[in-house]
Formats: C-alpha cells, sequence, structure tokens
C-alpha cells in the first residue's frame, strides 16, 4: 500500500516538472516566426515601410527642434528649453515608437507582440524622465538667472545639485516602472528608497537646511549680489551667496560670513532696490529768533533742497524744545545708489549751515540761565553791576 502511494507521487512529480529547454524547441520557434513571415509577406513589408517613414520623420523633427532652439537668442525662452527638449528624444525610443505603431499592419503573433510591447515601455519609460529633466532644468534655470548672472559660481553649483537630484529622482521613478512592468514586487524598494531618504535627510539636516535656502535666495531674490542690506544693526554689501553661506562686506570693512538659514530667518532690508531715499533734519533755532525770520525758514530750506536736484517734500514747525524752536525738513534724494545719497546729504546739510549764517539765523543749543536772590528774597543779578571788565578795572 505504501509503496503504491510513493510510486504514485513519484509519478505525479514526474508529470507536473517541466522539462528542460531543448533544441527542438528554439527551432519549433524560428520555424513559426518563418512561417508567419512567409504568410504576410506584403503586410510586413507594407509595415516597415510605414515604421521607416515614420522614423526617419521623427528624427528629422528631433533635429529640426534641436537645431532651432539653438538658433534663438535667449536658450532660456520657452520656445528654446520645448526645442531642446524635443532634441533630447533618443533613436532607441523612436525605433522602437515605430515598431509599436505598424506591429497591428503585419498581424504580428502574440509571443513577438509581447516583447515588442515591453521594450517600449522600458525605452518610453527612460525617453519620458529624460524629457521631464530637460524640461525641469530648463524652468528652474529660467526663473533661477531671472536678472542674474547665468554664469556666477553660486546658480553653476545649485544648477549641478538640482540636475542631480532630479536625475536621481526621475529615473529611479522610470526603474520602479520597468520592473512593475517585469512583474517584480516594488512594494518594498519603494518603503526602503523612502526610509533611505529620511534616514539621510535627518543626517544631514543642517546642511539640507542651508542648501534649500540657498535655492531661496537664488529663487526668491530678496538679494542680490552687489547690493547693500541690512539685517539687526548690521549693514553690507552682498559679495558672494554661496550653497551654505552667504558673504557680506560691512560698511566698516569686515567680511560677515552667515549661514544661509540665519539670514532667511531675520528681517532683511534692501537698500539698493529704493528708487529714492529720504533724509530727515531736525533744525533747532534760538527762541531769540524773530516770529517774522521764523516764518521764512521752509522756504529757505525747499530753496536749498530743489537746487541740489533733490526732492522737497515737507518742512515746518513741528514743537517748542526746553532750548530751542524746532523745525523738521524732509526731501528725498532721487538715487538707488548709497554713495550719491550719502555725499548729497552732506551738501545739503552744509548748504543748510552757510545759509542760516549768512541771514543771521542761530542754531540752539543747549543753555541754561541761572538767577540769584538776596537774603530777602528779592532777586539781583549773578555778577556785579558793569559786567566782568569792572572787576577787572577796580583790581
Amino acid at each position: 500500500m505504501i509503496q503504491k502511494s510513493v510510486t504514485a507521487t513519484i509519478d505525479a512529480a514526474t508529470e507536473t516538472r517541466k522539462p528542460p529547454l531543448a533544441w527542438s524547441d528554439v527551432a519549433e520557434f524560428f520555424t513559426s516566426k518563418q512561417q508567419w513571415v512567409v504568410e504576410n509577406q506584403f503586410e510586413i513589408m507594407i509595415a516597415v515601410l510605414i515604421g521607416t517613414a515614420i522614423y526617419f520623420a521623427l528624427v528629422f523633427l528631433c533635429k529640426y527642434a534641436k537645431r532651432y532652439a539653438a538658433k534663438l537668442d535667449d536658450p532660456l525662452r520657452f520656445r528654446a528649453i520645448i526645442g531642446r527638449t524635443i532634441g533630447k528624444t533618443g533613436y532607441i525610443f523612436i525605433f522602437m515608437l515605430a515598431v509599436r505603431l505598424v506591429t497591428g499592419f503585419a498581424n504580428t503573433p502574440q509571443p513577438l507582440e509581447a516583447i515588442i510591447s515591453f521594450l517600449f515601455v522600458v525605452a518610453a519609460a527612460y525617453q519620458v524622465a529624460i524629457w521631464l529633466r530637460e524640461l525641469i532644468l530648463g524652468f528652474v534655470e529660467r526663473r533661477a538667472s531671472d536678472g542674474e548672472d547665468r554664469s556666477s559660481e553660486t546658480l553653476a553649483n545649485a544648477m549641478a545639485i538640482i540636475k542631480l537630484i532630479v536625475t536621481i529622482a526621475l529615473f529611479a521613478i522610470a526603474s520602479i516602472v520597468v520592473l512593475d512592468n517585469l512583474g517584480v514586487d516594488v512594494t518594498g524598494l519603494i518603503a526602503g528608497l523612502g526610509i533611505g531618504g529620511i534616514a539621510i535627510g535627518l543626517a544631514a539636516q543642517g546642511i539640507f537646511a542651508d542648501l534649500f535656502a540657498a535655492l531661496a535666495i537664488i529663487f526668491d531674490k530678496p538679494f542680490k549680489r552687489g547690493e547693500t542690506i541690512q539685517y539687526d544693526d548690521t549693514v553690507g554689501t552682498v559679495e558672494k551667496t554661496g550653497l551654505k553661506s552667504t558673504w557680506i562686506r560691512s560698511i566698516n570693512g569686515e567680511e560677515i560670513v552667515i549661514s544661509n538659514t540665519n539670514l532667511l530667518d531675520k528681517e532683511i532690508i534692501n537698500f539698493t532696490r529704493l528708487e529714492r531715499r529720504r533724509t530727515r533734519f531736525a533744525i533747532g533755532v534760538v527762541y531769540q529768533t524773530p516770529p517774522e525770520k521764523a516764518r521764512e525758514i521752509p522756504g529757505i530750506l525747499r530753496e536749498i533742497v530743489e537746487a541740489n536736484d533733490a526732492r522737497f517734500v515737507r518742512c515746518g514747525f513741528v514743537g517748542f524744545g526746553d532750548s530751542s524752536i524746532n523745525f523738521e525738513l524732509d526731501f528725498d534724494i532721487m538715487s538707488d545708489d548709497y554713495e550719491i545719497v550719502y555725499q548729497g546729504r552732506h551738501v545739503i546739510g552744509l548748504e543748510v549751515l552757510q545759509k542760516f549764517n549768512d541771514l543771521g539765523y542761530e542754531f540752539a543749543y543747549p543753555t541754561q540761565t541761572t538767577f540769584t536772590s538776596a537774603p530777602d528774597g528779592t532777586m539781583i543779578m549773578p555778577y556785579p553791576e558793569g559786567g566782568f571788565g569792572a572787576v577787572q578795572d577796580k583790581d
């Protein structure tokens, strides 16, 4: 009984075991395909002619698009980016596309059609990755170099890193698509890539924070190289924006290096983008100034400002001080160059001083008058009658 059971098991295993591939099977495969060729000669010829026409038409289109993009004066125009993207089409993809389009004309056998479909998916997946990379890099570079020096070191380094990241991401997705079409379970692979990315991000979060801050500076453009900015109490000119730090030359001459993340966390004042700069002078004259002369002060200051190519804003009395009658003068110097603004403020200030001296206006400064009294409370002069000279004569 047991012997019969064992014998049956062996026979069943022998029946289910697949025999090794023999040369006869290979010969049979080629024989069947030869028979298909013989039976569909006319259809295959038509498919070959159509496929060849499609191939050369697409090749011509890609070369024309590439030449058209190269002729444009600005390589970052939308048409130039689209042309370069089309010009990146590979010959393998064009060939597989032409073959895939004409398989229906030749009554292609199912096994051969399945092989063609798989090869087309592989070529299409990587070709789409190449197209997307070219489009993404083109539009990113266009946005980053808007108003910037395209040959700058910072932009070149940033574009190299962006190109690496985009290339790895797109080709990883294309590889996953190909593996999925092969029937491979890619769930574990995707999970592993996600966990690996999280681990790398946590390990280098400081570096990545400064890197993305540098990209934010390049794309958002809160300031550019050569512009004068202020953060906290620091005022200086931007000399370089690196991938981790920004170099600023202060107005006192020191070179200040600050990380991009810390810089973007602060309130930044960009002085260079001002079309004009406003200056305010506080002017105080003595109380002995006659009212009719005080009324002329705004007009005098207006003439001085307009004579020096500045824009007069306002001027008038603002209050009674402890030792002065106070006026304020507001004017704009129409320039974004800080050196011109600085020199204009200097010239106008000195002309105000000269004009007031010529017209007899006295600038006020803190003064104090002391009164003394006799023992009976009556006020007396704080010095002998006749002044200090009388005392000297008496001596």
